[in-house]
């Protein structure tokens, strides 16, 4: 009979496990296959010489506000936020800002003049859950502070797509726009809020409360009659200056150059407040309304709406992990298996389990992939359980084995067997190994 677990995951989070998860509150994919993901994605970006930094889970409330925006629906919404004493702290909900504050206090322009960064770790929001969204999920993303040019917002777009590509996916669209400078947006804004003034009534209400305090963010509308309402509207690159519009030319230029297809989409804004310039986004068809894999853009202001004194140069992306895992399996990405298990000591008695353990250090020590009987089970239950986990070898040793220094291996797919030394087995098995 099994008892109902007193305490279950919260809602929206998920247990990685070992296996395939097939029970509620685990994710469907093993933590093997994790590891292999995030693998992948470090190889891809060390080859662009991006070095891993890792920041807090724990932020300052004010640097969040403050770095994403205090309108936008991350700070103003989905926050898990608290307060300790005089301290309001945030569980990070992006990793942008944190990286920007990290960059700022360490000083890391005196460590070169470029930093190319990444990161993978978890972030938390209060949001609803659903497919591809969680209250807390993990992403991998790059910053590459200090450099202005357009190369540099190319380089950051080719890692992206390098990383996509190293796991073979296809069909997949890139998005890109531009947000002009500080001068530009306000210019676009106060048109953009003249265009949908009259038409007020016909706006969701949060889209209608948007209009009043940051009306660019209605540009990111998922409602299909707000998105026709906004085939009519002003484009933002008709407000953009020509320093603006050389940059983007640029871009664009530099990923025909690098052969990634893109299309422009000039209502692409993204959804924080700290992008400007180059905006972008990558989607998979197999994400279903949740299409964002990664975004990204340029966002040289970060800094002073940090407390800088001055701009700093940065460009970056970020990327969902969960929804990588989704358009994996929807094109069935072949996931490399778990190494088998090379051998599983089997001890008959007290004095060969004591033995076995020393033995299996051993065989750890020379490279091999180990297990062994913890419990004292039968000779029957340790075989069965050395077939369970797919061992490719059972050492069976005894009170006779031991005395005469010997143990007994039997290759577990064929049955045939043969006592081995046990000052050979290391050598013995690690041969064996080769072979098979």
């Amino acid at each position: 009979m099994s008892l109902e677990p007193t305490f279950r995951n919260i809602r929206g989070t998920f247990d990685i496990l070992p296996q395939d998860g097939r029970s509620e509150g685990a994710h469907d994919m093993p933590s093997r296959a994790w590891q292999h993901v995030e693998q992948v994605v470090r190889e891809v970006l060390e080859r662009f010489n991006f070095r891993e930094i890792r920041t807090p889970i724990l932020e300052p409330t004010e640097l969040i506000a403050r770095g994403v925006g205090q309108l936008t629906d991350i700070v103003s919404k989905e926050m898990f936020a608290f307060r300790r004493g005089d301290t309001n702290y945030v569980l990070r909900p992006e990793v942008t800002a944190p990286v920007m504050r990290a960059y700022l206090q360490h000083r890391l322009d005196q460590q070169g003049a470029v930093q190319k960064l990444y990161y993978i770790g978890p972030c938390f929001r209060a949001e609803n859950p659903q497919k591809g969204r969680y209250r807390q999920f993990h992403q991998f993303g790059v910053e590459l502070i200090g450099a202005e040019t357009p190369e540099a917002d190319a380089e950051v777009i080719a890692a992206m797509m390098a990383v996509y590509e190293a796991f073979g996916l296809k069909n997949l669209r890139l998005r890109i726009n531009t947000l002009g400078d500080a001068e530009s947006r306000p210019r676009y804004r106060e048109a953009l809020r003249a265009y949908l003034q009259p038409l007020a009534d016909r706006l969701t209400p949060t889209s209608r409360q948007r209009l009043e305090t940051n009306p660019l963010r209605i540009l990111d509308t998922k409602d299909e009659r707000e998105r026709r309402l906004l085939e009519g509207a002003p484009r933002i690159i008709d407000f953009v200056d020509e320093k603006g519009r050389a940059h983007y030319e640029a871009v664009k230029a530099h990923l025909q150059a690098l052969g990634i297809a893109f299309e422009e989409d000039p209502f692409l804004v993204r959804g924080l407040d700290y992008y400007t310039h180059t905006t972008f986004e990558l989607e998979s068809p197999d994400l279903g309304a949740q299409s964002a894999l990664a975004g990204g853009g340029r966002y040289d202001l970060l800094a002073m709406d940090l407390g800088h004194d001055a701009p700093v140069p940065a460009v970056g992306f970020a990327a969902g992990i969960e929804r990588l895992f989704i358009a994996l399996q929807a094109q069935g990405y072949a996931f490399p298996e778990e190494p088998p298990l090379d051998a599983y000591l089997v001890s008959l008695g007290e004095e060969a389990m004591r033995r076995a353990l020393v033995e299996a250090q051993a065989l750890r020590r020379a490279g091999l992939r180990v297990d062994l009987d913890l419990k004292g089970r039968s000779m029957k239950a340790q075989m069965r359980e050395a077939n369970r986990q797919q061992a490719r070898y059972a050492v069976i040793m005894g009170e006779r084995e031991l005395a005469e220094g010997r143990a007994v291996v039997r290759d577990m797919q064929s049955g045939q067997q043969q006592e081995v030394p046990l000052d050979e087995l290391a050598d013995f098995l690690k041969g064996a190994v080769r072979v098979s």
